[in-house]
């Protein structure tokens, strides 16, 4: 079905229920992925381990998701990150993509698309 060769996902949001329960699910599937509650905190991991994706949310108290994104497009710039919200807009969306988010999804969202995205934005293979 899917080889989920050690993809290691970054999840940002402030809704811990959320990232919580995102991450068990993909750990579950095999993915190896650890939740933070704010931005702040994903910079710190970002400067201690390497991630093959990140998902952010774009609200966040503090940091905002733009300013995470750019950064992680300095310090883990091989690292796709897919950007995550409630509070969406075309205006945000493309902002996100010319900063170079590899996508953009709104909440709610199915967990088979957005694991699938992980994985295939993680460069593990994926037998359809």
């Amino acid at each position: 079905m899917t080889d989920r060769t050690n993809v290691k996902l970054l999840v940002v949001d402030d809704e811990t229920g959320f990232a919580e329960v995102l991450c068990k699910r993909m750990t579950r599937r095999g993915v190896h992925a650890m939740p933070v509650a704010s931005g702040e905190e994903g910079v710190r991991l970002l400067r201690k381990h390497e991630f093959d994706v990140a998902i952010v949310d774009l609200k966040l108290q503090g940091m905002d998701g733009i300013e995470i994104l750019k950064l992680c497009t300095i310090l883990a710039p091989e690292m796709a990150v897919l950007m995550l919200t409630g509070h969406g807009s075309v205006e945000a969306r493309n902002t996100c993509m010319k900063l170079g988010a590899a996508s953009y999804l709104s909440k709610p969202v199915d967990f088979e698309r957005l694991y699938l995205k992980v994985l295939m934005l993680g460069g593990a293979k994926v037998d359809a």
